[in-house]
């Protein structure tokens, strides 16, 4: 038996929407990965792209958006220890983090690329 009595699911999907909730009213770079997110999925229906492709696509925007996410939950959570003090180390893991979402999001710019250049180049 765990020490901490357990929340039951509906407190565990509360507390994730609260998560949700907070991330988007606090962070920017989420809410600008959101639009884009929206814009390419509606692009990709437009261009009748197929359901593979548009899995692909859900998985990419999921993982952009996931990478922003623990890039924002790691700052808090360095912020609340260090009390935002300055620490080069703390620096570094945010650094590392904010690394972490460029790489992702470059790699789903990438995958973007394979997926929209041959039905518009198709196209004219």
């Amino acid at each position: 038996m765990s020490k901490y009595k357990a929340q039951g699911i509906n407190n565990t999907f509360k507390n994730a929407r609260k998560g949700v909730r907070l991330v988007l009213k606090s962070e920017m770079n989420i809410r600008v990965h959101m639009i884009c997110a929206v814009f390419v999925l509606v692009f990709a229906i437009l261009l009748g792209l197929s359901i593979t492709k548009i899995c692909i696509l859900l998985l990419t925007i999921a993982m952009v958006i996931s990478a922003e996410m623990l890039n924002s939950a790691i700052e808090f959570a360095l912020d609340a220890v260090f009390h935002n003090r300055y620490s080069r180390m703390v620096g570094m893991a945010k650094d590392i983090s904010a690394g972490a979402v460029m790489f992702v999001t470059f790699v789903a710019v990438i995958i973007g690329c394979f997926i929209f250049v041959p039905p518009l180049v198709a196209m004219f």
